[in-house]
């Protein structure tokens, strides 16, 4: 009974319009309901949602949007786009390796994918263009390579998953992240590659060699970025926390004083635009600590481990059903929300199959990837194909082949953990 009422109800809300967070409250509390009397519900969702909030770990998240903001507005998107111009620009279809590269530069620095697809479509689509690339190319392989900055540290949703899933080491999960995510970025590169031998894409002239040495040393402070972070945690000189208010100051020295991007007058408009953006994640966080209590408490979790272990005893088949639901999940939900629904529904089901859970983080995330770059909801394409000033249906053709290659590394990483769990395993994770 219990289940219907939080899934029914969380549906019908869902298809009213009732935005995401109010889904997950109400649904919560209507499930509540049954079980308690008004009052009790009421009171067990405030505090719920207040003492899952209560958590040292999730300060990295405003810090890190905050940090993704700052270079977002400061001029790091070109500094990085050239660098990848140096490395890759000289080959057939070049332009489009500088927009994978980049976006792999762009996403591991800012920790969005929107903002990855947005600076890198508004400077590079137009150019492509010009150059005699399809407009529907050069739209889908932005899009499609601005989500690899989401498992490439330092990454937002994996220290959310890693709240979700009740404490997984972000320090792992962030070195978990970079082979899945150059494995994407390489898969993407080749698909690009036959779109330029078999369209006849043009090379780019070469960068002479004092342009090229200015144009590296021009990104390294932005480079400098994720390796001081991500350094800096695995020595252990300071927490993801901590390390994501270094990344604030470090972002503000960068944009400021060095690359001369970012004025005073600008600074209020960005701590409104983070503060905005963290509001949304931490409400979001909030009310599915709520919807976890309650399927804790009914225990729903259980039931569905129950019931998909009752189906089959393959390892296989129930890691490629489980699949199937998220990308599934990932056409319509937002990752976020999608990641806090339901890593407390399926964690269960993989740690009983033996799974990591470091390495069911990576395939949650690579999952729901996908799905920002999938209607009919996905957020990524949406902005991807509004920069590019073109329509859905001429980027949905060469994103198929693009999703070919997204899935099938996304079933590399589910069936060889050693593709996440090698780089944790070597610095003892």
């Amino acid at each position: 009974m219990e289940i219907l009422v939080l899934v029914i109800s969380f549906i019908i809300l869902l298809i009213i319009g009732v935005p995401i967070a109010f889904s997950l409250g109400i649904s919560s509390i209507l499930t509540m309901l049954i079980s308690m009397d008004f009052i009790s519900a009421f009171a067990t969702a405030a505090q719920r949602m207040a003492t899952g909030l209560d958590s040292f770990a999730l300060l990295a998240i405003p810090f890190f949007v905050l940090a993704g903001e700052i270079l977002n507005r400061g001029g790091i998107a070109e500094k990085l786009l050239d660098f990848a111009t140096v490395l890759v620009g000289r080959f057939r279809g070049g332009l489009a390796y500088v927009i994978i590269i980049s976006a792999m530069l762009i996403g591991a620095v800012s920790g969005s994918a929107l903002a990855a697809v947005a600076a890198i479509g508004g400077i590079m689509v137009p150019i492509m263009v010009k150059k005699g690339y399809d407009k529907g190319f050069s739209a889908a392989i932005n899009i499609t390579s601005s989500t690899t900055g989401l498992s490439i540290p330092p990454s937002n949703v994996l220290i959310v998953y890693s709240f979700a899933s009740g404490g997984t080491s972000i320090a792992a999960l962030f070195l978990a992240g970079y082979m899945p995510g150059v494995l994407v970025g390489v898969g993407l590169i080749v698909v690009a590659a036959i779109f330029a031998f078999v369209n006849d894409y043009p090379k780019s002239g070469k960068v002479a060699f004092k342009e090229a040495v200015k144009k590296f040393l021009g990104a390294i402070p932005a480079i400098l970025l994720v390796i001081i972070v991500i350094g800096g945690i695995i020595a252990g000189y300071f927490t993801p926390t901590e390390a994501s208010a270094i990344a604030v100051a470090y972002a503000a020295i960068l944009a400021g004083p060095i690359y001369k991007n970012i004025k005073l007058k600008e600074i209020p408009n960005i701590l409104l635009k983070s503060a905005s953006t963290t509001a949304i994640v931490m409400l979001l966080i909030g009310t599915s600590m709520a919807l976890s209590w309650i399927m804790s408490y009914e225990n729903i979790p259980q039931m569905i481990s129950q019931a998909l272990l009752g189906l089959t005893n393959s390892k296989i088949a129930i890691l490629l059903i489980i699949n199937f639901i998220l990308l599934i999940v990932g056409t319509f939900m937002d990752m976020t929300p999608a990641i806090l629904i339901f890593t407390p529904i399926f964690l269960p089901v993989v740690t009983r199959l033996g799974l990591d859970p470091v390495h069911f983080g990576i395939i949650i995330v690579l999952n729901l990837c996908i799905g920002l770059c999938t209607p009919p909801v996905g957020s990524v394409l949406f902005v991807g194909t509004e920069v590019a000033n073109t329509k859905i249906e001429n980027v949905l053709k060469p994103l198929i082949p693009m999703y070919a290659i997204m899935i099938l590394v996304l079933l590399m990483v589910t069936f060889i953990p050693q593709i996440s769990l090698f780089i944790p395993g070597l610095f003892g994770f």
